[in-house]
């Protein structure tokens, strides 16, 4: 009974409506209702498109939040969990490698999987979604990210923490001299050791193929929701927004997002600090390398407060009710001013023939393709600085892991953020053309180029001299003096000569026999590669109850090297591109939404996400992936062949990759210039019909 009341009450709010509209008067009456913020101007139109809620969660108490503020809010929350999980993916990765003994070469396939499916579906998926209930549209999509999450934990209740952390627990722990033996086992394989020695065996890591099958088909499944909620978000939000007011709110949206990375990496650093299992009680602590931490316990968590906001989004309506009021104004001013009688807009019906006819549209509008082109080879160009930053940081100023994690992902938010609002906020108060707008574009392009083009010559010329080179470039880890170790198969622990000038790839390149602790360090010693051990070494590094050290002497780590100036430098620079390119991202947006029809804006950027998946998410990751691979001086050897790279060339690194990145970048920027020369007539602002209108400020 219920639900027919309330579908009698929508027909006569729809009759009322017409009724109204048919009156010559009913443009001052609703100009008037909509200045004096009156309920009774929200009650007429509380149509099934406009009625906010799902079946029987329907009300007063959820009407009230069916405006642009709360959608904002809410969109941006959403999307700052998505891109939580998605660092959170990233900051638990080399967990999940060790733990399913998975390559990084199959992990980045693995990642690949959610650009995959957007490029298979975001096209078609926007043109049908977009015609529908966009907010139930976006739950949905949203949904299958809630699956993402469950999915991409699931490995560990199907195959526990693993005989390898069980081993370290003290509940598993059954033989206390096995497990020093096995410790002892593990510290002398980086020593110099006899061909003939068991030692100097490869080790054949055997996976399980299923964790990764479970977890390339879970991120298949989020580039799903992810598509859906680029697509239909924007674009529901552009459509439901008083265009002046559209790049600020667009901006504060991405803002809230743009907190996601640094929510996902402190959830991975808190959760990781926890045992795989916690109910056991592990033997060593998370310094140790052999430490698996608790990856799977954040799924659980975005998982389930994904699931409670998509919900939330479920329950928006179809057309927000302010929007639908000024929509109908904007029909009745057109209507005037043109002294015709307009007929009611009708909805398009969604079919195949009609699907090709947008493509074709969108294909055929210059201004929207030399957008996406630049868009595209922007991404192409950036992309290896969001994958490897760190390890580029790491390798080329010799910071630390987490150091190099934080300190990019830190600034990076910062600069960013402070670029994404500064910027909405400008063009909502100045209201600049589109030429304008798209000439600070190339401008910004511009910088990017010398900004990236600056980092092959930031670098630390220390560093590059530490390991002697061939004339050509290369690396042979093999010399006369270590010729007898066999290191083949010895992982890399770098170790410095006591002299602090040379580093060596482990204890066994420099030769070393023996290594003993001393003060609470191991020190290699007896090391043919390096010169017999100087008094002042002896008296600075042992006490009288010390050990005799024999031969030459290393230490744990890299030779230090001061490039602390070069890093700075670097850093600056770093956080003024992070600035000026999120300063380009609301006019980059706009010119997208404005330089289609209205009923073509999901299709449009559906199109746009195909477009990048297919020709810069998918394969700057693996070109710049062979890059790096090019100007690796040591591999790692497995009994299979090559494994990781041990050591890169730090010089040929910088000039290859930032060249080739700002190569892409100076394309992109081209583009952006046809941009400026094709949106001369654009129209951003719909200032002449909105020049009367005095929207309130409540909704």
């Amino acid at each position: 009974m219920d639900k027919l009341n309330q579908h009698g009450q929508g027909k006569h709010n729809i009759q009322v409506m017409e009724t109204l509209l048919a009156d010559p008067e009913v443009d001052v009456i609703l100009q008037e209702k909509v200045n004096s913020q009156s309920r009774y101007l929200d009650d007429i139109l509380l149509t099934d498109d406009t009625l906010c809620g799902v079946w029987c969660m329907k009300g007063p108490c959820l009407q009230k939040f069916a405006n642009k503020k709360a959608y904002v809010f809410l969109y941006g929350l959403l999307g700052c969990v998505f891109s939580a999980a998605y660092a959170y993916f990233n900051g638990t990765i080399t967990t999940l490698e060790k733990r399913f003994k998975i390559p990084s070469r199959t992990t980045g396939v693995i990642t690949v999987g959610n650009d995959l499916s957007q490029l298979l579906v975001s096209v078609i998926l926007s043109y049908y979604a977009g015609r529908g209930h966009r907010p139930r549209w976006m739950a949905l999509g949203m949904y299958t990210v809630v699956l993402f999450c469950l999915l991409t934990a699931l490995p560990h209740f199907l195959y526990g923490a693993g005989a390898d952390a069980l081993s370290l627990t003290l509940e598993h722990r059954t033989n206390d001299n096995a497990s020093e033996e096995a410790l002892f086992r593990q510290q002398t394989k980086a020593l110099c050791h006899n061909k003939n020695s068991t030692i100097s065996e490869c080790e054949i890591e055997v996976g399980n193929y299923s964790p990764q099958l479970i977890l390339f088909t879970a991120q298949f499944i989020s580039g799903i929701g992810g598509s859906l909620y680029y697509t239909l978000g924007v674009s529901y939000m552009d459509d439901n927004i008083k265009k002046s007011k559209t790049p600020a709110l667009f901006s504060f949206s991405y803002f809230i997002r743009m907190l996601g990375p640094a929510l996902g990496y402190g959830l991975a650093s808190v959760c990781l600090k926890l045992y795989i299992n916690p109910t056991l009680t592990p033997t060593i602590d998370n310094r140790d390398p052999r430490w698996l931490g608790a990856w799977w316990l954040g799924w659980i968590i975005l998982g389930f407060v994904l699931f409670i906001f998509s919900t939330l989004l479920a329950l928006f309506p179809k057309t927000l009710p302010r929007a639908a009021v000024r929509k109908e104004l904007l029909k009745r001013q057109a209507s005037k001013a043109s002294s015709t009688k307009m007929e009611p807009e009708t909805e398009l019906p969604t079919s195949f023939k009609d699907m090709v006819k947008t493509f074709k549209r969108i294909i055929q509008n210059p201004t929207l393709m030399l957008n996406n082109f630049a868009a595209v080879f922007y991404f192409l160009g950036y992309m290896p600085y969001w994958i490897f930053l760190p390890k580029y940081i790491e390798t080329q100023y010799r910071q630390s892991a987490s150091a190099s994690s934080l300190i990019t992902g830190s600034a990076g938010l910062v600069f960013s953020a402070i670029g994404i609002l500064l910027s909405g906020l400008i063009i909502s108060k100045y209201k600049p053309r589109a030429r304008y707008m798209a000439a600070w574009n190339v401008l910004v392009g511009a910088i990017s180029v010398m900004g990236i083009i600056s980092y092959a010559y930031l670098g630390c010329t220390e560093n590059d001299n530490r390991a002697p080179l061939l004339p050509n470039g290369e690396l042979n880890p093999v010399s006369e003096c270590n010729a007898h170790c066999h290191c083949d198969y010895v992982k890399y622990n770098p170790v410095c000569s006591q002299d602090g000038d040379t580093t060596f790839i482990s204890a066994c390149h420099a030769g070393c026999r023996t290594v003993k602790n001393i003060n609470g360090s191991n020190i290699f010693s007896d090391c043919s590669c390096i010169g017999k051990t100087p008094p002042f070494f002896e008296r600075q590094t042992m006490s009288d109850e010390s050990p005799i050290l024999e031969g030459g002497v290393a230490h744990p780590g890299n030779c230090q090297v001061d490039c602390l100036n070069q890093f700075y430098i670097f850093l600056f620079v770093v956080c003024l591109l992070k600035f000026s390119g999120a300063t380009g991202r609301a006019s980059n947006f706009l010119v997208t939404v404005r330089c289609v029809e209205e009923k073509d804006k999901p299709v449009a950027m559906g199109f746009g996400l195909m477009l990048m998946s297919l020709c810069a998410f998918v394969p700057s990751p693996i070109l710049f992936g062979i890059i790096l691979d090019k100007a690796c001086l040591v591999w790692g050897k497995t009994c299979t062949g090559n494994g990781n790279c041990w050591l890169y060339n730090g010089e040929t690194l910088r000039y290859t990759m930032n060249y080739t990145a700002a190569t892409f970048v100076l394309i992109g920027t081209l583009f952006d210039a046809g941009v400026w020369y094709c949106v001369k007539e654009l129209k951003i602002f719909d200032e002449e019909i909105e020049m009367g209108e005095e929207e309130p400020t409540s909704s």
